[in-house]
């Protein structure tokens, strides 16, 4: 079997310089294969297109429109010039990533794994767009699962029984988690960044419920915990609106805008400086963040999605919520006023781990996509 692969992603960061997960994820995956293509979307800078020696990063010049053609035209010229142990598609609504890879497929023969790392809308939809991709996403799956080899999933929770649902059968649902940890970076030692009480870290979308955040603190003012300061560590097209908000909320002197944090150390110690991390999405296929923080000690308080139910034991190392705004702003209340609870809860973290540590989590991951695609060749 064929030694290489071929990722189909969304991604654009590594190619402009910046050291996230995705970056780490294929220090790691590189060790794996012997050579790895990545098709990305289009940049705003490039500094590299090649790293850890087998790591190639192909990127278009166009915008959205052309990305399929730009993914089925790169693709097919680099699986003509060697053969692919798979293709990978990271797969979303309007699914052009999915098409592109679909068409290389097609063309060369390679087996194709659509990966679902979160259905937007599910299990609850914060706006119209994600019913909308919700629905959208049932129609890609219906068509996808006739010519897949298989699709990945990234939690063993929501999402198999969601496939399940839409007809696809188990043995097409592959669970190969991807969320990794450097437990030598995230940890509870070290150094800590300016502190805060409330931390929320992630892109600025309407699902993440940085609005529901920002009412809850505002709800908390009111109530006399005025000096209470929210760090937000992320980018999105919502930021505007949410700077708005905080400010028509009166809580903007008490929010903290961090666009980017320059590496893996960087956000540990942005975790260690704050007394709570809060995730108020309201669907996720992670999320990565709250792994993370906790390893670095510091208590979660979040909704019920992803594998939220599986990190967080509720009142013991971390709050779990139901979603509504008079729920989070109680919790926060708590967290932030009972300090034998603050310290119960911290005294449980980071826990057992083990599980999360970066170069198994990885390994699993290449295994199970080698497994599939040798299985695709076997039919």
């Amino acid at each position: 079997m064929a030694d290489d692969i071929l990722m189909v992603s969304a991604d654009r960061s590594v190619v402009a310089g910046e050291k996230g997960p995705f970056y780490y994820m294929l220090e790691s995956f590189s060790r794996h294969w012997g050579r790895v293509d990545v098709i990305g979307t289009r940049p705003e800078r490039r500094v590299c297109t090649q790293l850890f020696g087998n790591v190639h990063l192909h990127h278009p010049e166009s915008g959205k429109l052309g990305q399929a053609g730009f993914i089925a035209r790169t693709g097919r010229a680099l699986a003509f010039e060697r053969r692919y142990a798979l293709v990978t598609s990271h797969d979303y609504n309007p699914f052009y990533n999915g098409v592109g890879a679909w068409r290389i497929a097609r063309a060369t023969g390679t087996p194709w794994v659509s990966e679902i790392h979160h259905v937007p809308g599910h299990p609850v939809a914060a706006t119209l767009r994600e019913r909308v991709d919700k629905a959208a996403t049932r129609r890609w799956v219906g068509w996808a699962q006739r010519r897949v080899a298989g699709f990945r999933v990234v939690n063993a929770g929501e999402l198999p029984a969601l496939l399940g649902g839409w007809g696809v059968p188990a043995e097409r649902i592959h669970v190969l988690p991807s969320l990794y940890l450097d437990l030598d970076v995230f940890r509870p030692d070290g150094p800590r960044g300016a502190p805060c009480d409330l931390l929320m870290v992630g892109r600025l979308v309407p699902s993440k419920g940085v609005a529901q955040l920002l009412r809850a603190l505002a709800r908390l003012a009111q109530r006399g915990y005025g000096s209470l300061r929210l760090r937000v560590v992320g980018r999105g097209p919502e930021q505007p609106r949410l700077a708005a908000l905080a400010t028509r909320l009166g809580v903007a002197a008490q929010v903290e805008w961090v666009g980017w944090l320059e590496d893996a150390p960087a956000l540990a110690a942005a975790y260690r400086g704050a007394r709570a991390l809060v995730i108020a999405s309201t669907s996720e296929g992670g999320p990565r963040v709250a792994a993370e923080a906790m390893a670095c000690g510091t208590p979660v308080v979040g909704t019920r999605v992803g594998i939220l139910p599986e990190l967080v034991e509720h009142n013991r190392n971390g709050v779990l919520y139901d979603g509504r705004l008079g729920s989070l702003t109680h919790s926060l209340q708590r967290l932030m006023t009972d300090a034998p609870f603050e310290s119960a809860l911290r005294a449980r973290l980071p826990g057992d781990l083990s599980r999360f540590g970066r170069e198994a989590v990885i390994a699993r991951l290449a295994a199970g996509l080698k497994a599939v695609a040798a299985a695709a060749d076997r039919r």
